[in-house]
């Protein structure tokens, strides 16, 4: 074979081979974009997913967080009518009384001070006006507060506030017992309370009514500068934090300013 012969075999084999390597090159090239474009799917579905993942998220803190239109509970008396009141409105002493029926502080002051209050209002001596907070709510977890809260804002618009205000703090649960979240029980404790148990009530209780004005007095209670609950004032004096408060005495204080 002439060297010219074998120069251009030679030729043709290098071409061959050149292609074979260009080919095998797009090969891999190819490999790599699908891959690549498989990943970058996955990622884009990943985050699709997660978007919607952090919207129905989004979605159900919304509706936990409403608390439907501002229904102010009837005849709520004071500063964007938040306080509950109890007694003559023309007597001579006011007791404001800041509580959480889930408090255990609140249910030791009600027990301590329950008789004198009703036998001071009973007489005409004394008003209090009841404000409702839902600290525990807060501090422990849960909805108890605020769902006994709404409970005896409904009441309040039944005419019974004052007998299952009390009925609510004689059947306090322990304060991580978050039973009075559930409305069966609230309403089974208003079955203690003479003529409470009506539809309207239960409506009421079940729909979440005055949750939005209990929402509101609590924001009022963070903002009073309040150190906890229960929060009682006399005329405006912190009577609560009066170390040798009693009963006796507080009696004693409404009837010289009621001679005042």
């Amino acid at each position: 074979m002439s060297e010219k012969n074998r120069d251009g075999k030679r030729t043709a084999r290098e071409r061959l081979a050149e292609e074979r390597d260009k080919q095998r090159t797009a090969e891999k090239r190819r490999r790599v974009l699908v891959v690549g474009g498989a990943v970058v799917c996955v990622l884009a579905l990943a985050g699709v997913i997660g978007v919607l993942a952090a919207n129905s998220g989004n979605d159900e803190k919304d509706k936990a967080d409403t608390a439907g239109p501002l229904t102010t509970p009837s005849g709520a008396k004071g500063d964007d009518s938040l306080a509950l009141p109890v007694g003559k409105e023309s007597t001579g002493s006011t007791l404001t009384v800041w509580e959480d029926f889930r408090c255990p502080a609140c249910k030791s002051f009600e027990d301590g001070y329950r008789s004198t209050i009703h036998e001071l209002t009973d007489a005409g001596q004394l008003k209090v006006e009841y404000h409702l907070a839902t600290l525990i709510d807060g501090n422990m977890g849960g909805s108890g507060s605020l769902h006994a809260a709404n409970a005896a804002a409904c009441a309040q618009d039944a005419g019974k506030f004052p007998a299952y205000h009390d009925v609510l703090f004689e059947n306090q649960p322990a304060e991580t017992d978050d039973s009075y979240a559930k409305n069966s029980k609230l309403i089974e404790l208003a079955g203690r309370v003479d003529g409470l148990t009506t539809d309207t009530f239960r409506k009421c209780v079940d729909d979440g009514t005055h949750n939005s004005w209990v929402a509101k007095s609590q924001k009022a209670f963070q903002s009073g500068g309040f150190t906890g609950t229960p929060t009682v004032l006399l005329n405006g004096k912190n009577i609560y934090q009066d170390r040798t408060m009693t009963p006796a005495k507080l009696k004693q204080m409404v009837r010289q300013a009621d001679k005042a």
